[in-house]
């Protein structure tokens, strides 16, 4: 599956599988570095769609940047 089309939820989950199988130790040296690599990737990943949710919250947060959300009659 190429990283473009994974979500969030299942970049997760297969780190967490990697990881699995990395802890067990019984993965050939060659395997390991390409099941590293691949979490590597999966965790950058995950890292940038975070930073992007965060953005876009930030952006809700503060009225697209402009001012701090209020809900109306909210004293200031």
């Amino acid at each position: 599956m190429k990283l473009e089309n994974v979500s969030f939820e299942q970049a997760m989950e297969q780190l967490e599988k990697i990881t699995a199988r990395l802890e067990e130790g019984d993965v050939p040296l060659e395997e390991a570095l390409e099941e590293y690599k691949r979490g590597m990737e999966l965790s950058a990943l995950c890292h940038s769609k975070l930073k992007k949710a965060e953005t876009e919250l930030a952006k809700l947060v503060t009225n697209d940047g402009d001012q701090p959300f209020r809900l109306d009659g909210e004293d200031e």
